[in-house]
């Protein structure tokens, strides 16, 4: 399974300024999450209304917010920790909306 950010249309990446801000010891255990998705466990992954939600257990609880784009693809969409929670979601549903418009009208994918 490859594992891609999404980038938007003005060419930023809401998982990349997330991904960026956090400190080295977080991204070591997000980097770690992503690369067992890659490698196909999944299990960490709860899907709800056409986003997946990677819970690391971890600190204040971190959240990788994605979607499948396919069967061998999946796009990042951002993170956030459980405090944030609400707002991460409705985040990542606006995005995963705009990337299947994108698609759908063929301006562009991932």
């Amino acid at each position: 399974m490859r594992v891609v950010e999404y980038v938007r249309p003005d060419g930023t990446s809401p998982f990349g300024r997330w991904f960026e801000s956090l400190d080295a010891m977080a991204a070591a255990k997000v980097t770690t999450a992503l690369s067992r998705i890659e490698k196909g466990n999944t299990s960490r992954l709860k899907w709800f209304r056409g986003i997946g939600e990677c819970v690391i257990d971890w600190g204040p609880g971190l959240r990788v917010y994605l979607t499948k784009a396919g069967d061998a693809l999946i796009l990042l969409l951002g993170g956030g920790t459980k405090r944030t929670q609400f707002e991460d979601i409705r985040r990542a549903m606006a995005l995963n909306h705009e990337y299947r418009e994108r698609k759908r009208s063929g301006t562009g994918e991932a």
